[in-house]
């Protein structure tokens, strides 16, 4: 299976590419799509979507995993990052890939084992999982790299849980 993750954002979105297959991590490609501060906001929203959008043509994704959006304190931002989220969204919508949405406190469970872990221990546990010599840069392609493990882990779980139940 080849999962893509994405930490959303409208200045930085982190994405990671990562095959998933007989309980081994490779990863295919990450990075982050980038729009520059002081442009238009439907500018941004607009190179947001295409950078999705040319990711998924470039690959061959089976399923997204995409961070849930968390209330930030300043509305004004998480506004801005809902409607970044929304392009992504809509990007994956148009190619036909399933989304998955996970809170940040699924991610580090299904990356750390603790739904408290810091950023830190996050971004050692992707480095390790993904054999990786160096920790992504910057902290959004982590995160991205770190839903899409975390996507694994909850997509076999899921699985096991039908195969138990005989659905």
């Amino acid at each position: 299976m080849i999962i893509l993750g994405i930490d959303p954002g409208i200045a930085i979105v982190g994405y990671g590419v990562v095959e998933y297959k007989n309980n081994s991590f490779r990863v295919i490609d990450y990075g982050a799509v980038t729009t520059p501060a002081h442009t238009d906001l439907t500018v941004r929203l607009e190179m947001v979507y295409k950078g999705i959008d040319t990711i998924i043509k470039s690959y061959d994704i089976d399923e997204v995993g995409i961070e849930e959006l968390f209330f930030n304190k300043n509305v004004k931002t998480a506004i801005t990052v809902a409607q970044a989220r929304g392009v992504t969204l809509l990007a994956c919508a148009h190619n036909n890939i399933p989304v998955h949405e996970y809170t940040p406190l699924q991610i580090k469970q299904g990356v750390c084992g603790y739904g408290r872990a810091d950023k830190s221990q996050i971004q050692k546990s992707v480095t390790s999982f993904l054999r990786l010599k160096r920790v992504p840069k910057p902290d959004d392609v982590a995160d991205a790299l770190a839903i899409a493990i975390c996507h694994a882990h909850s997509n076999k779980l899921e699985k096991t849980l039908k195969n138990i139940n005989g659905l």
